[in-house]
């Protein structure tokens, strides 16, 4: 069971790391990087985040970026959590590609028809 101070904290997290891609993504017009959901491990050491990325054409490029600046991210990350969180975790992000997958399975649902 998931205690109510880790869904604090991972809504915490999702929510500021959402708009540091905000502001990070305004230099690159066309491109958006959202937080869909952020899952914290119990001794609050890891955080993985995973990211909707688009266009999904440039996923790749882009979580690349996303991945060589995770430190920054990190370091950004505490700079606005300072007050609330003792400990910063470390970050992994990874492709939430579900809205990839529920578009091929209404495009296939529509091709039957």
């Amino acid at each position: 069971m998931e205690s109510k101070r880790l869904s604090k904290i991972e809504r915490l997290l999702q929510k500021e790391l959402g708009d540091l891609f905000q502001k990070q993504t305004q230099s690159q017009p066309g491109t958006l990087i959202s937080v869909t959901r952020v899952r914290v491990s119990a001794d609050l050491s890891v955080a993985k985040a995973y990211l909707s990325l688009f266009p999904s054409e440039k996923s790749e490029v882009l979580m690349a970026d996303v991945q060589k600046r995770a430190k920054t991210i990190r370091y950004e990350l505490g700079q606005r959590v300072r007050l609330q969180l003792r400990k910063i975790p470390e970050l992994s992000f990874f492709v939430d590609d579900s809205l990839d997958y529920l578009d091929n399975i209404d495009r296939l649902l529509h091709n039957k028809e």
